[in-house]
């Protein structure tokens, strides 16, 4: 079988890496800078929120975040806004946290999860505006979060502050609202909602977090609540410049080892593989790639295979780890089903990739252009086939962005056909 498979060769990719050095120090300097005391009185009680991705460093951001609030006098909780993630459910949300290792004991703070929700008012068209009932009886409201790319649309605003407000606080109903609209819910509601909330609802701080290419934290920043959405804009525009790319313009197969929730919304980062579902949604500097190849699904995503649908090939490994009801409860939350779609699945890696090569067209294994990944969030390190370490010995721009670490190779499986990591 190793016949039909091209060698390969491991290569580093190096990537734009601001990086903050201190975060602990960086963020308290942020909270007070804005003036965290002025907006806090005593004995007031302030709702954090927490998401289901996986921010670096998220519960030391967060337990920073909650000493600081304590530090003035507040008492700090925090809140799952996360939307219909976990299965939509109280349980499956605050499983959800502690898989990121956010827990009351890490935290340092109480986890007040529910799925009720108070509608806080309507937009112009009456489409109504939820939010998670704690936070709302709160007396103030931090919002932390990321600001990235999203991976369904494309805009001003995409994953950040905003949609977090929105969505993450808005669980299943606020979620199912703006998600009922498709392209116009991200476009246009996500930003009304979010202004709603702001003027409606005891918003008293954003907390941006940016990431570089390397999964670490680049940017912290501490926002006042007017103005959110225009700082929200200068960030996602740097996100996009430190996001981490696929350095090939068309391969043949992608190879990816695990997809999963805690690594991209929907399970990989569509920025990275350029796969979108919503018409007229694209990412120009992703590659275009003729099969991807999902060969199994991440501890950390409990079953959820949403993106799955994204795949032409997966394995029986991957399907046997599927929690339909939690994928289920996602993709009808996003009106988009067509990711929680299971593609044709073989009984082991081997087979699957040897299947994806033979069914590209009239091309030979050993010049196939092949790369495989651990997943779209870690992208430093990459297996390359042979045929595109030919065109990075010839480029000199790849040959500055990419080091090379072994000579070609063949693939190395077990006994079953499966990918020795």
């Amino acid at each position: 079988m190793t016949s039909e498979l091209p060698r390969m060769v491991e290569v580093r990719q190096r990537m734009p890496s601001p990086r903050v050095k201190d975060l602990v120090s960086e963020i308290r300097k942020e909270l007070r800078r804005v003036g965290l005391s002025r907006r806090i009185r005593t004995g007031a009680r302030i709702a954090i929120t927490a998401g289901s991705r996986g921010i670096s460093h998220y519960p030391e951001i967060l337990a920073t975040v909650v000493d600081e609030v304590r530090r003035v006098g507040g008492e700090p909780f925090i809140v799952p806004a996360m939307g219909s993630h976990g299965g939509a459910t109280v349980e499956g949300q605050i499983e959800v946290l502690r898989s990121l290792g956010i827990t009351e004991e890490n935290i340092g703070a109480p986890i007040l999860a529910t799925m009720e929700v108070e509608e806080v008012g309507r937009l112009d068209n009456g489409v109504p505006v939820y939010l998670d009932r704690y936070a709302l009886n709160s007396d103030g409201i931090i919002v932390v979060n990321r600001v990235k790319p999203h991976t369904d649309f494309k805009g001003k605003i995409e994953s950040g502050l905003m949609k977090m407000m929105v969505i993450g606080l808005g669980k299943q109903r606020g979620a199912q609202m703006i998600h009922r609209f498709q392209a116009e819910g991200y476009h246009k509601l996500i930003p009304e909602a979010a202004r709603l909330i702001i003027k409606r609802a005891p918003i008293i701080l954003g907390l941006a977090i940016v990431e570089n290419a390397y999964h670490e934290v680049a940017i912290v920043k501490a926002i006042e609540p007017e103005r959110i959405e225009e700082e929200e804009v200068k960030l996602l525009r740097e996100a996009k410049r430190l996001l981490a790319r696929i350095p090939f313009k068309e391969l043949d197969v992608l190879i990816i080892d695990e997809i999963g929730k805690e690594i991209s919304g929907t399970g990989m980062d569509t920025n990275v593989v350029g796969r979108f579902w919503i018409p007229g949604e694209s990412d120009p500097e992703a590659p275009y790639i003729k099969r991807i190849v999902v060969l199994d699904l991440s501890e950390g995503t409990h079953g959820n295979a949403l993106g799955i649908g994204l795949a032409d090939l997966t394995t029986e490994r991957a399907v046997s780890k599927i929690d339909y009801r939690a994928t289920f409860a996602n993709a009808l939350t996003s009106g988009w089903v067509e990711i929680a779609k299971t593609p044709v699945f073989l009984p082991s890696d081997r087979e699957a990739i040897a299947t994806a090569l033979r069914i590209c067209g009239p091309i030979e294994p050993s010049e196939a252009k092949v790369v495989r990944i651990k997943n779209t969030l870690e992208l430093e390190r990459l297996w390359i086939s042979e045929s595109l370490y030919k065109v990075v010995k010839e480029s000199p721009e790849l040959r500055e962005r990419l080091e090379v670490l072994s000579e070609p190779r063949e693939m190395e499986f077990d006994e079953a056909g499966n990918l020795l990591r």
